[in-house]
């Protein structure tokens, strides 16, 4: 059986994403970004609710939790505020690719579509796209809201998804929805991203 990483948020969109990939005979790895002082620990819970519901569905291994939060400080301190969402996404691709290296997964499925966030423009999804050499699965990617919460209810996590938890607060104000990649990479210069990823990977759970 095929192995592929899945980020799974505990919103309403990557459980749809992860389960249209899943009943194609994919095995899911579920991964899971802890932002927590910067959100709720509700979201963690949420995001484990919904992999055991799509346990029903698909096959999907328990859910691995990633320490997210000291990248986040270190993005905001250094960085430019207004990309903070497209740096946080960069990292996060390119710890779930050294997940896929380590396990043998042959790509990484998000719950992105087009103009969802700030971060999910065109121009920031090919940005952040290059951030890793691994194929990048988006099966919402022309959906629209309505069809991927149709989907949510038929396959029972939607009512996980809407329940309140709270956004993340490192999330600026005016994000940068026309990232150029010269900038990006001026900005990552001002952190270390390799510590960043190998601390990350060290501290799964």
């Amino acid at each position: 059986m095929k192995l592929v990483i899945a980020l799974i948020s505990g919103g309403i969109d990557s459980p749809v994403a992860t389960y249209m990939v899943g009943r194609l005979g994919y095995k899911i790895i579920p991964i899971n970004f802890d932002n927590a002082p910067f959100s709720s620990e509700l979201n963690k819970k949420k995001a484990k609710d919904c992999v055991e519901i799509l346990k029903k569905r698909i096959e999907i291994d328990d859910l691995l939790v990633i320490p997210h939060d000291n990248n986040l400080l270190e993005i905001s301190k250094n960085c430019d505020r207004k990309y903070t969402c497209v740096l946080c996404r960069r990292i996060m691709f390119r710890i779930a690719e050294k997940i896929c290296e380590k396990l043998g997964a042959e790509a990484i499925v998000t719950g992105e579509f087009l103009g969802s966030k700030a971060s999910q423009t065109l121009q920031n999804m090919k940005v952040i796209s290059q951030s890793v050499k691994i194929p990048i699965i988006r099966p919402l990617l022309g959906m629209d809201k309505e069809e991927i919460q149709r989907i949510g209810r038929e396959i029972g996590t939607f009512y996980q998804g809407i329940s309140p938890a709270g956004c993340c607060s490192v999330v600026p104000d005016k994000p940068s929805t026309k990232a150029r990649m010269e900038k990006i990479i001026e900005e990552e210069a001002k952190i270390d991203i390799e510590k960043m990823v190998t601390k990350s990977i060290k501290n799964i759970k």
